[in-house]
Protein backbone atom coordinates (compact mmCIF):
# COMPACT_ATOMS: atom_id res chain seq x y z
CA UNK A 1 0.00 0.00 0.00
CA UNK A 2 1.67 3.37 -0.81
CA UNK A 3 3.01 5.53 1.78
CA UNK A 4 0.33 8.20 1.18
CA UNK A 5 -2.55 5.94 1.65
CA UNK A 6 -1.19 5.12 5.07
CA UNK A 7 -0.78 9.00 6.26
CA UNK A 8 -4.31 9.60 4.90
CA UNK A 9 -5.80 6.67 6.82
CA UNK A 10 -4.16 8.09 10.17
CA UNK A 11 -5.04 12.29 8.78
CA UNK A 12 -8.85 11.01 8.91
CA UNK A 13 -8.51 9.09 11.82
CA UNK A 14 -6.78 11.88 13.59
CA UNK A 15 -9.66 14.08 12.47
CA UNK A 16 -12.81 11.81 13.86
CA UNK A 17 -10.66 11.96 17.27
CA UNK A 18 -10.12 15.52 17.13
CA UNK A 19 -14.17 16.16 16.42
CA UNK A 20 -15.04 13.52 19.08
CA UNK A 21 -12.87 14.42 21.59
CA UNK A 22 -13.60 18.23 20.98
CA UNK A 23 -16.26 20.22 23.75
CA UNK A 24 -18.11 21.93 20.76
CA UNK A 25 -20.64 19.24 19.05
CA UNK A 26 -21.37 21.33 16.11
CA UNK A 27 -20.82 20.53 12.82
CA UNK A 28 -16.89 21.28 12.10
CA UNK A 29 -14.93 20.42 9.66
CA UNK A 30 -11.18 18.93 10.09
CA UNK A 31 -8.45 20.23 7.71
CA UNK A 32 -5.43 18.70 7.51
CA UNK A 33 -2.52 21.02 8.18
CA UNK A 34 0.71 19.11 8.34
CA UNK A 35 2.83 16.28 8.95
CA UNK A 36 6.07 15.54 10.84
CA UNK A 37 8.54 12.67 11.81
CA UNK A 38 6.56 10.02 8.64
CA UNK A 39 8.69 6.63 9.22
CA UNK A 40 7.69 3.99 6.99
CA UNK A 41 9.51 0.90 8.63
CA UNK A 42 7.82 -2.15 6.55
CA UNK A 43 5.77 -2.75 3.47
CA UNK A 44 1.96 -3.18 3.58
CA UNK A 45 0.96 -6.10 1.44
CA UNK A 46 -2.47 -6.65 0.10
CA UNK A 47 -4.68 -8.75 2.43
CA UNK A 48 -2.66 -7.36 5.49
CA UNK A 49 -4.97 -6.06 8.61
CA UNK A 50 -3.64 -2.46 9.78
CA UNK A 51 -4.39 -1.55 13.26
CA UNK A 52 -4.51 2.39 13.58
CA UNK A 53 -3.70 4.35 16.86
CA UNK A 54 -3.69 8.01 17.25
CA UNK A 55 -2.66 10.24 20.40
CA UNK A 56 -3.28 13.29 21.19
CA UNK A 57 -0.23 15.28 21.83
CA UNK A 58 -1.06 18.93 21.72
CA UNK A 59 -4.46 20.79 21.61
CA UNK A 60 -3.86 24.53 21.03
CA UNK A 61 -7.26 26.55 20.06
CA UNK A 62 -8.54 24.80 17.04
CA UNK A 63 -5.03 23.56 16.26
CA UNK A 64 -4.38 19.77 17.34
CA UNK A 65 -1.36 17.78 16.85
CA UNK A 66 -1.42 13.95 17.35
CA UNK A 67 0.53 10.65 16.48
CA UNK A 68 -0.15 7.88 14.46
CA UNK A 69 0.60 4.40 14.53
CA UNK A 70 -0.02 1.96 11.90
CA UNK A 71 0.83 -1.69 13.19
CA UNK A 72 0.12 -4.86 10.87
CA UNK A 73 -0.07 -7.54 13.72
CA UNK A 74 2.39 -6.65 15.96
CA UNK A 75 4.34 -5.17 13.61
CA UNK A 76 4.49 -1.11 13.62
CA UNK A 77 4.66 -0.28 9.57
CA UNK A 78 4.07 3.26 9.86
CA UNK A 79 4.46 6.19 12.19
CA UNK A 80 3.82 10.23 12.07
CA UNK A 81 2.85 12.79 13.56
CA UNK A 82 -0.26 14.82 12.13
CA UNK A 83 -1.51 18.12 12.42
CA UNK A 84 -4.92 19.60 11.57
CA UNK A 85 -7.35 22.43 12.36
CA UNK A 86 -10.96 22.15 13.57
CA UNK A 87 -13.17 24.67 11.64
Amino acid sequence: MPGVLLIEAMAQLGGVLAILSGQDKTEKIPYFMGIDEARFRHPVRPGDTLTITMTTKVVRGSTWKMAGEIHVGSKRVCEALIMAMIA
